[in-house]
C-alpha cells in the first residue's frame, strides 16, 4: 500500500493549520474589538468560505493562481514557476477553507472571556501586548486548541478545492480524499475502503480529542465537589 496520500495529506494539513492558527487568532482579536456594524460585515466576509462550496473556492483560486491569473503571472515572471497542479497549491486552498473554523472558534472564546481580567491588567499599567500574550491567550487556550483541531481535521479531509487546484497525480499531489475518488473511478473498491478506514480512524481520533477538550473546559468551570448555588 502506497502511503504517499496519507503523508501528503498530513503535510498539507499541518502546514495549513499552522498558517490558519496565527491568521485566525490575529483576525479574531482584531474583529472582536471593532464596532458592531463593521464587525458584522467583516464577520460575513471572513466566514464566507465556510458556506461556499469547496469547488467554488477552488474555481476562484484557479482564476487567481492559474497561469493567466494575477498571482500565476507574477510567479511565472519572477521565478518561472507554476503553482497550480502542485501540492503547494493545496496548502493555500486548505488555509482558505479552514480559516473560518479557526476564526469563529477563537472569536467566540475571546468574546466569552472575562473582560474584568483585561481591565484589571490595564489598571495595573500592563500594555495591551502583555495582556494579549499573558492574560487573554492563556485564558482562551481551550478555544484555541479546539479551533486548531477542527481546522486540522477539516484540512486533512478537504477534497473540492484541493482537487481543483492540485488535481490528482500519484506520488506528487495525491491526498487521501483524491485517492479515494480515483480508486472509486477505477473500480478498485478494496483499496478505496482501506483509505476510507484510515480517514475514519483519524476523524474518530479528532472527535475524541475535541470531546476531551470540552470536558476539561467544563471541569475547570465547575470543579468536582463544587455545587451551583
Amino acid at each position: 500500500m502506497d502511503w504517499y496520500p496519507l503523508l501528503n495529506s498530513l503535510r498539507i494539513a499541518l502546514i495549513a493549520t499552522a498558517c490558519t492558527f496565527f491568521l485566525g487568532i490575529l483576525a479574531a482579536h482584531w474583529v472582536s474589538r471593532l464596532p458592531r456594524g463593521i464587525k458584522g460585515v467583516l464577520d460575513c466576509v471572513l466566514t464566507l468560505p465556510l458556506v461556499l462550496p469547496p469547488t467554488v473556492v477552488g474555481f476562484f483560486l484557479l482564476k487567481l493562481m492559474g497561469p493567466n491569473g494575477p498571482m500565476g503571472r507574477l510567479l511565472l515572471a519572477l521565478w518561472n514557476k507554476k503553482i497550480t497542479m502542485t501540492w503547494h497549491a493545496s496548502i493555500l486552498a486548505v488555509v482558505i477553507v479552514t480559516f473560518p473554523l479557526m476564526y469563529r472558534t477563537v472569536r467566540g472564546a475571546f468574546e466569552a472571556f472575562d473582560q474584568n481580567l483585561i481591565h484589571a491588567g490595564q489598571t495595573l499599567g500592563r500594555s495591551n501586548t502583555w495582556i494579549f500574550w499573558r492574560v487573554l491567550l492563556p485564558g482562551c487556550k481551550q478555544g484555541l486548541m479546539a479551533g486548531t483541531v477542527l481546522a486540522f481535521a477539516r484540512g486533512l479531509g478537504e477534497y473540492g478545492a484541493t482537487s481543483m487546484v492540485s488535481g490528482y497525480t500519484p506520488g506528487r499531489t495525491a491526498t487521501i480524499s483524491t485517492t479515494v475518488y480515483q480508486l472509486w473511478r477505477e473500480g478498485n473498491d478494496a483499496q478505496a475502503y482501506q483509505w476510507v478506514l484510515v480517514n475514519l480512524a483519524i476523524s474518530f481520533a479528532v472527535l475524541v480529542s475535541i470531546n476531551l477538550l470540552e470536558r476539561r473546559q467544563k471541569n475547570r468551570r465547575w470543579p468536582v465537589g463544587d455545587s451551583e448555588v
